[in-house]
C-alpha cells in the first residue's frame, strides 16, 4: 500500500499529501442508517388528516435516515423543526387519531389528537427500557401544502413509536457486567436499532464501554477502564472472526484483561456466532489466547445455580418437607418451629425459617438444615419468606439472608462470630410504593424482585463500598403495570433476567416476565385454579406452583401443568434454594 501511495504521488506530483503509515482512529458509532430523506416514499395522494397522522406514527418506528420515512408526512418547515435527537417513547400498538373541533380548524388547517397508552421509553443515556404508565393525548397540527395535500405542520414533541413497530425495528441485546465482588457476570438488557444489522456488534460494544445502565449503577461493576473506546468499529474480519479493537485502556493486569474479555465475549454472544478477537491497540489483549467463544470465559454461573441434587422444599402445616413429601430431618421438619415460610441456601446446607411464636408474633430462625436453628433478634408481626444471598465461593454456605418485617422494614441477617445479626436495608424507595408482601434476591445478588402493594417491582441492590454494612435498594421499577396492575401474589427468579410471577388474574394465573418489562408470556392456564398462592423457579428446573387444589409443575409456558404425587394442604409454599 505504501509503494502504491508513492507511485500515485509521482503520477500526480502537484500537491500529493503525505499518507500516514499508522493511525488509531476512534470509531464514530454507526447511526440508525444513512438512507436519505429522498428515498422515503411520499404519502398516498389525497390522504385524509386522520390517516395521515396514523401513518406518520407507524412510520416513526423506522429510525433510518434520521426518521426519513416519518418526515415524508411533514411540511418542509416541520421537517427541520421536529426533534429526533432523543430516544423514542413507546406507545401501545393500538392507538387512535381523533378529530377535534375548534382547535385551529378550517379548510387549510386541522388539529388531530393522538390518543393511546404509554408503554415505555428508551433511556437516553444507555438505551435501557423504562416502563411508563398513563394515557397519551397529544395534539398534532396539520395543514395543506402548495399541492393542496395534507401534511403535518406541528409534529409531537418527540418520537412516538407503536410497540409492534418498535419490536420490528429495535432488538433487545444483553450486556454483561460484574457483581460488585467480580465473582459473577450479570445481564443488563438494552435495545439497539436493527438496521444496518452488520453494525449491531459495534453498537453493542459502544454501550458496553459506557458501563452499567443508569438504574444499575452501584449495583454492577465493570472491568473495562473508564474512558476506553473502540479503536475501530467492531466488525467481522476477513477470516470470519469478529474483531473488537479497543484503545485508551491503559495499563491492566492479566486478571483484568481476562475479565474484560469475559464481558465482551458474553455481551456479543447474543449477536454473533463467530469467534471473537479482543484486542488493545491492534494487539491481542491476552498473549496466550487470541480468540474466544462463550465457553472459553468464566462467568460464575455455577454460583447462581442450585446444586442438581436439591429438588426443592415445601412449607405447610408448620413443617418443612422435601418436595417429595418427606419431612426434613430435625426440628424444622418435625413442626417444632411452627414454620410459616422458609428458604434453603444455594449450597443446600442452611435453612432460614419464619416461625410463629404466638398470636400476631413471628421470629426468624437460621442455621444448618437438620439442626437447631438460631433465633435472630428481630421482632415482627409478619415477615416475608426469607431469601438467601449467594455465598461467593463454590460449596460454601451463604452468610446472609433477607426478609421484610411488617411489610416495611427490609432486613438482612448476617452471620457473625456470635450468631446472626439483623441489619436494616435502606429500602425507602421501594417501600414508599406500598407494603412488601414478597421479596426475592436474584441469585447473583444484584437485584431484588418484590410484590409491593400487589405490584410486580424490581430494584437494584447497591452496596456501599466504603461501608460494608450499608446496603440500599434503588431505582424500583413497576413491571407490566397495565396488564398485571396490583394482582401479583408470589414470584421467583427463573433466570438472572427473567421472573415468574403468580397472580389473582384468571387470564394470567402465572406469567414469565423479563426484568425490563417489555416481554411477558402467559403460562398455560390448564389445570390451575386462581389464585395461585405460591410459585417457585430456578435455572434448569420445572416451575412449581401451589393453588387450592394441589402442587403442580411445568417446564415451559406452553406445557400443561402436571399434578404432583405429593399431596399438599391449601396455603402450602413451594421453594427452590435461593
Amino acid at each position: 500500500m505504501r509503494l502504491l501511495a508513492v507511485l500515485l504521488c509521482a503520477l500526480v506530483a502537484a500537491g500529493c499529501a503525505a499518507i500516514p503509515t499508522e493511525t488509531s482512529p476512534i470509531a464514530v458509532n454507526p447511526s440508525a442508517g444513512n438512507a436519505s430523506e429522498a428515498a422515503a416514499p411520499e404519502p398516498v395522494k389525497d390522504i385524509d388528516p386522520l390517516t395521515l397522522v396514523r401513518e406518520f406514527v407507524n412510520a416513526s418506528a423506522n429510525p433510518e435516515g434520521d426518521y426519513a420515512a416519518a418526515k415524508a408526512y411533514l411540511t418542509e418547515d416541520a421537517k427541520k423543526a421536529w426533534n429526533t435527537k432523543g430516544t423514542p417513547t413507546i406507545i401501545d400498538t393500538t392507538f387512535n387519531t381523533v378529530p377535534t373541533a375548534g382547535l385551529a380548524s378550517d379548510d387549510k388547517h386541522r388539529t388531530v389528537l393522538l390518543q393511546g397508552r404509554n408503554v415505555g421509553r428508551l433511556q437516553l443515556e444507555d438505551n435501557s427500557f423504562i416502563q411508563l404508565i398513563g394515557p397519551l393525548d397529544t395534539p398534532i397540527g396539520i395543514e395543506r401544502d402548495a399541492a393542496n395535500q395534507w401534511r403535518i405542520s406541528a409534529p409531537p414533541d418527540g418520537i412516538y413509536v407503536p410497540l409492534g413497530g418498535f419490536q420490528q425495528n429495535y432488538r433487545r441485546v444483553t450486556l454483561f457486567f460484574y457483581s460488585p465482588d467480580f465473582t459473577v457476570l450479570v445481564p443488563d438488557p438494552r435495545w439497539v436499532v436493527i438496521a444496518p444489522s452488520t453494525s449491531i456488534p459495534s453498537r453493542v460494544t459502544s454501550l458496553l464501554l459506557k458501563g452499567p445502565a443508569v438504574g444499575m449503577r452501584g449495583a454492577l461493576a465493570t472491568a473495562i477502564p473508564n474512558g476506553a473506546a473502540q479503536r475501530k468499529n467492531t466488525s467481522e474480519a476477513n477470516d470470519g472472526a469478529l474483531e473488537v479493537d479497543l484503545t485508551k485502556v491503559g495499563d491492566i493486569t492479566v486478571q483484568v484483561g481476562k475479565q474484560i474479555v469475559a464481558q465482551v465475549v458474553k455481551s456479543l454472544a447474543g449477536v454473533t456466532s463467530s469467534r471473537i478477537r479482543v484486542q488493545v491497540e491492534g494487539q491481542s489483549i491476552n498473549g496466550d489466547q487470541h480468540e474466544w467463544r462463550p465457553a472459553d470465559v468464566q462467568t460464575g454461573e455455577a454460583l447462581t445455580t442450585p446444586n442438581a441434587d436439591l429438588n426443592g422444599m415445601l412449607v405447610g402445616n408448620g413443617r418443612v418437607r422435601q418436595v417429595t413429601g418427606d419431612p426434613v430431618p430435625g426440628p424444622a421438619g418435625s413442626g417444632d418451629y411452627q414454620a410459616l415460610s422458609a428458604a434453603q441456601s444455594m449450597d443446600g446446607g442452611r435453612l432460614a425459617v419464619v416461625s410463629r411464636v404466638g398470636e400476631g408474633s413471628v421470629r426468624l430462625r437460621v442455621g444448618p438444615v437438620q439442626e437447631q436453628l438460631a433465633e435472630v433478634d428481630l421482632r415482627a408481626s409478619t415477615m416475608t419468606r426469607p431469601t438467601w444471598l449467594l455465598s461467593g465461593r463454590q460449596g460454601e454456605p451463604s452468610g446472609e439472608v433477607w426478609t421484610v418485617a411488617d411489610g416495611t422494614k427490609v432486613v438482612r441477617a448476617i452471620k457473625t462470630d456470635s450468631g446472626w445479626a439483623a441489619n436494616a436495608v435502606n429500602a425507602s424507595e421501594l417501600t414508599e410504593l406500598g407494603a412488601v408482601s414478597e421479596l426475592r434476591l436474584s441469585r447473583d445478588g444484584t437485584r431484588v424482585a418484590a410484590v409491593v402493594g400487589g405490584k410486580l417491582v424490581v430494584a437494584a441492590v447497591v452496596r456501599d463500598r466504603d461501608q460494608d454494612s450499608a446496603v440500599s435498594l434503588r431505582s424500583p421499577r413497576h413491571l407490566q403495570p397495565s396488564v398485571l396492575g396490583s394482582s401479583a401474589l408470589a414470584l421467583d427468579w427463573l433466570a438472572q433476567d427473567v421472573l415468574v410471577v403468580s397472580t389473582s388474574l384468571v387470564s394470567f394465573p402465572i406469567a414469565k416476565v423479563n426484568i425490563d418489562g417489555v416481554r411477558m408470556e402467559r403460562y398455560n392456564t390448564s389445570n390451575l385454579t386462581v389464585p395461585v398462592g405460591s410459585v417457585t423457579a430456578a435455572p434448569g428446573r420445572n416451575v412449581l406452583a401451589v393453588d387450592q387444589s394441589g402442587l403442580w409443575s411445568a417446564n415451559d409456558v406452553g406445557d400443561v401443568w402436571r399434578a404432583s404425587p405429593t399431596k399438599v394442604e391449601p396455603g402450602t409454599l413451594a421453594f427452590y434454594p435461593g
